[in-house]
This record gives C-alpha cells, structure tokens and sequence, in this order.
C-alpha cells in the first residue's frame, strides 16, 4: 500500500510540473518534451488504477502519433517565435480574467458534486460479472456490442474528418510544381532525347 501511495504522488508530482513547464517553456520544442513526460506520468497513474488499456492508448495514440507530430511540424516551419511573443503582455489581462473565471467555474463544479442516491449500487454487480477478465477484454465487449454503432459512427466521422483535411491540403496552387505521372508515361525517346553532333575542339 506505501509502494502504491509513493508512486501515486511521483506521477502526480511529476506530472502536475511536467504540465507547467509545457506552458512556461520558451522553446517549443522543449514544450512537447515536456508534454510527452506529461503523458508517460498520466499513463502510470492510469496503471495505478487498474485501467491499463487507457494507459497503453494515451502512450501508444498521443505520445506515439500526437506529440511527435507536433515536433515535427514545430521543427520544420519556420516560425518567428518572436513576433509572436510581441503581443503577450498586451492580451494577458484579458487571459488572466479567462483564467480566474474557469477556475471559478472548476471550484463551483467540484464543490457542488455529489454522488446519485442510486450510484452506491450500480458498480457491484458488473464487478462481480468481469472480476475474472481483463480491464481490455470488458471494454472490448461493451464497445463491441452495445455501443458498436455509435463506435463505427465516430469511426466514419473521423474517416471523413481526415479526407477533408487531405483534400484541403492538396488544393491547387498557382507556382508549384507538381508530377503529372500519365504527361510523363505518355512522352517518347524522340520527344525526351536530342541528340548533338559535337564537332572536335568546338565543345564545352
């Protein structure tokens, strides 16, 4: 229970300040570093609850796919980071005031929340019913029979979600070059080569 109690307050630890230095690093790419720790620790407290399949996708899924693809595109363009940085002092009232009101509005949810009169005993009996598989196997059969529409429906929203955005990316544009594979199985040894009778001393 103590080995369970120190690693509970690691993670937390180590997350809660992997979590203000994502926000109050200057580079940004140190930012997503630190974002990536984030992840790993939210995964481990994840592990500590029993909850290993969120834990595998939260590493697997935004770790694996989301922030290094934030990395990427941060170290590819070419980004003025100081320009950017000009208007900060000028909006942080407004984002202060933002700020305090979100919290405002945490501190009234989280004081105000309660248990149902009828939660007490909702969770025994599908404990006693999945006791002896895995976190995995009961999520996959609640997501794969009652839910199974509404998880192909997102499926097919994210599907076309993804299409749009290629579409959109791939737009026509005056200036660039692009490779027309038909023009160029379509022209001839005649079309493509010239020979030149180079007479001697008269080369380059």
């Amino acid at each position: 229970m103590i080995v369970k109690a120190l690693a509970f307050y690691m993670f937390s630890l180590v997350a809660v300040g992997a979590g203000v230095l994502v926000i109050s690093s200057r580079n940004p790419v140190h930012s997503v570093l630190f974002l990536i720790l984030a992840f790993f620790n939210a995964a481990g407290l994840f592990v500590l609850m029993g909850a290993e399949f969120l834990a595998m996708i939260l590493v697997v899924v935004y770790v694996g796919a989301v922030a290094v693809l934030f990395m990427f595109v941060v170290m590819m363009l070419d980004i003025n980071f100081v320009a950017l940085r000009e208007g900060f002092l000028q909006y942080l009232p407004l984002g202060a005031l933002v700020g305090l009101i979100l919290l405002a509005e945490l501190l009234v949810i989280v004081g105000g929340w309660t248990f149902a009169p009828s939660a007490a005993g909702v969770g025994a009996p599908p404990r006693a019913a999945i006791a002896n598989i895995s976190n995995t196997h009961a999520l996959g059969k609640i997501l794969y029979t009652h839910y199974i529409y509404l998880f192909q429906a997102s499926g097919m929203i994210l599907l076309v979600s993804m299409v749009g955005a290629i579409v959109l990316t791939h737009r026509r544009r005056e200036g660039v070059r692009r490779q027309d594979i038909g023009r160029q199985l379509a022209r001839s040894a005649k079309a493509s080569i010239e020979l030149k009778k180079v007479e001697p001393g008269k080369g380059i």
